[in-house]
């Protein structure tokens, strides 16, 4: 218990000894003098007065004018109060501050590995935020919903969101295509694949937890191929909603027969090592 509320303690700013001398105050029936404080906290009284004078000037706890002083906290409560007061002060004095610091890429050579489904996904939502004009995306339904918000956000700021969903997918603000469904052996697992504006992108694998990984660049050598596969998808899907009749008597139903001779192939070149 003690060590739990320590911890907490600590989280708000306070150090291990204000943390023991504050609780020590919050669990005692009545004040505490400053050599009662050391006792019942374990802070040693050498330290004891230079803690509770902290607490005092912080405002978490209150001492009498009378010797020994005393002392005694400010309720959880009013303590909890002022630190989310402070902590949105600082915030909007933050957001002032760094207004003018636009989220940029600085590095254009470099292509990053991003490691982990929520730092993707987080990188994913800062790519979206800084798009201007448009937003290509490839994505799985059941991921979708980790950066929909964003994307819908980027949508009525003026960003044509167009998307291709490997399943079915509702996003009214954005232009969808449907997929046709990919067979077990044809994926190793759920990516995604995002352009914006044609000038950043990421691609990476989204289905495998905290294992996940991801590139990251603004290199033309990777966004320029990127941005492209996902524009090729679209002319498919474009061609198969015009012409899905007349494609699958040659290829069967989704292209079934095509993409199981370019999967064969993939397969091969896969167990020799290549990929």
């Amino acid at each position: 218990m003690k060590k739990q509320v320590y911890e907490i303690l600590q989280q708000l700013s306070f150090t291990e000894y204000e943390a023991k001398a504050y609780f020590a105050l919050l669990d005692s029936p009545a004040p505490l003098s400053g050599y009662a404080a050391a006792l019942q906290s374990g802070v040693p009284r050498s330290r004891i007065y230079d803690v509770l004078s902290s607490l005092e000037e912080r405002g978490d706890i209150i001492a009498s004018h009378e010797v020994p002083a005393l002392y005694m906290p400010v309720s959880p409560q009013e303590l909890i109060r002022k630190r989310k007061k402070a902590a949105e002060a600082n915030f909007s004095t933050a957001e002032e501050f760094f207004s003018t610091y636009k989220s940029t890429v600085k590095v254009k050579e470099n292509i990053w590995n991003i490691k982990g489904r929520t730092a993707i996904f987080a990188r994913m939502a800062e790519i979206i935020q800084r798009a201007q004009h448009h937003v290509f995306l490839e994505i799985w339904p059941e991921d979708l919903p980790e950066i929909f918000a964003d994307l819908e956000m980027a949508a009525q700021s003026g960003v044509k969101i167009t998307l291709v969903s490997y399943g079915p997918a509702v996003a009214d603000f954005a232009e969808v295509y449907e997929h046709y469904p990919l067979e077990a052996a044809e994926s190793a697992g759920r990516w995604a694949i995002l352009s914006s504006d044609s000038k950043e992108a990421l691609a990476g694998v989204v289905s495998l937890s905290e294992n996940c990984r991801a590139a990251w660049s603004s290199h033309p050598g990777l966004v320029i191929p990127i941005t492209q596969m996902i524009v090729h998808d679209l002319y498919l899907l474009e061609i198969l909603k015009q012409h899905q009749g007349i494609l699958e008597e040659s290829f069967g139903k989704d292209l079934q027969l095509l993409r199981r001779r370019f999967r064969e192939d993939w397969l091969a070149s896969d167990e020799k090592g290549s990929f």
